[in-house]
């Protein structure tokens, strides 16, 4: 890409990438001085469509937003091999044996880079490739997934966080999507981190959609205290359900734990899975949203919530202390939300202190452009130098 024109892509980022992307100066000399380097990217990754998750949305849109930016990408997803259900989550479709045809595929794209996004088959098959030939990549750490493995089947995390850390530690750069959770691994010794944060679709998740009549939920007795993700056990989903809240509860989206909780709180409001503008709609909708999940890496849905106006209620754990922090440093955003250790004051507090025009200003700080800019600047040539 001619440097004009990545002079040009960064005019168009927004005023405020200081305070969204770290070390932005850093990223802003660097993109007026290197080359068209790397044309062509290759993201390997066990999380793909048709999942609906914070993995899949992040390398989707990071990918769309570099072929805007003149970079030939390509993502290797389990779509392109046999698979089978994933134990406890059938949904979650992982490839069989893809050692052979993933170093098949590798070779015939020819990537300039690789990065290698998840721990499951094809990311281990990518980086046993790469560690064979002398090549090098990057990795991204999406997901809590030795917390994940001892909240399903018990298995300890130092297990789960050895082999992590032996995976990982083979590239030249971990991504991680916060600093608290850039701190938290560096103390468990995972070396090479690099922050790669987030952005939100701010033409799709708007505040004026609240406005509009939703079927399931505008109805509901309010306030209405809202819920969008997976419906998955590691999201404990119950500590928000549980809780002794005025007006209404929903839960938008759909997983391995709907059927219980559908059959544990009939007086909840279950709409399943939504897409699109019926989503955003949904959003904008609640007066707090409830991020109960204790093991993210982020939480996308935060920004979404924000972008729609909607202030959020969490636990003071890693994603909202990032996500809803002060550009300052010097706490909580005014009128974001609230976080504590006990999540039905944070809702009570989120209900009575949430300003929609301020939620939705902290979530314009967000930029999917920001974002593949700054994934683009932690990429390694394949051959090292």
């Amino acid at each position: 890409m001619p440097r004009a024109r990545q002079w040009w892509e960064w005019r168009k980022l927004p005023d405020s990438l200081d305070a969204a992307v770290p070390d932005a100066a850093e990223l802003r000399t660097r993109l007026l001085t290197v080359g068209p380097w790397p044309a062509r990217i290759l993201i390997i990754s066990d999380a793909w469509h048709p999942q609906v998750n914070g993995v899949v949305r992040t390398l989707d849109t990071t990918a769309r937003e570099l072929r805007a930016m003149g970079h030939t990408v390509e993502i290797i997803g389990p779509d392109r091999f046999h698979t089978f259900g994933m134990p406890t989550y059938p949904d979650i479709r992982l490839a069989i044996l893809p050692r052979r045809r993933l170093s098949r595929l590798i070779e015939h794209f020819g990537p300039d880079a690789l990065h290698i996004a998840t721990e499951g088959p094809l990311g281990l098959s990518a980086r046993a490739w790469a560690v064979k030939r002398g090549c090098a990549f990057t990795t991204a750490f999406h997901t809590r997934f030795a917390e994940y493995l001892h909240a399903r089947i018990r298995v300890p995390t130092r297990w789960s966080y050895l082999g992590l850390r032996r995976f990982h530690d083979s590239g030249q750069g971990m991504m991680v999507a916060t600093p608290s959770l850039r701190e938290e691994l560096a103390g468990r010794g995972f070396r090479r981190i690099r922050t790669w944060s987030r952005g939100v679709d701010l033409a799709q998740f708007r505040t004026e959609l609240r406005d509009e009549h939703d079927p399931e939920l505008s109805d509901l007795p309010r306030p209405l205290f809202l819920y969008v993700g997976r419906i998955a056990v590691e999201k404990n989903i119950r500590a928000f359900l549980d809780l002794d809240l005025p007006g209404s509860k929903a839960v938008v989206g759909d997983g391995p734990q709907l059927a219980d909780l559908k059959r544990d709180y009939p007086g909840v409001r279950f709409t399943g899975a939504r897409h699109g503008h019926e989503l955003a709609r949904a959003y904008a909708q609640g007066d707090v949203f409830m991020f109960p999940s204790l093991t993210d890496t982020f939480g996308l849905v935060l920004l979404e919530a924000l972008a729609s106006g909607t202030p959020v209620a969490a636990f003071p754990v890693t994603g909202p202390v990032d996500v809803l922090a002060a550009p300052d440093g010097s706490g909580i955003a005014l009128g974001v939300g609230a976080m504590s250790p006990d999540l039905r004051a944070a809702a009570l507090i989120a209900l009575a202190t949430g300003d929609r025009t301020r939620a939705r200003a902290h979530a314009e700080r967000y930029s999917w452009r920001a974002c593949a800019v700054t994934f683009l600047s932690h990429l390694v040539p394949l051959g090292g130098h």
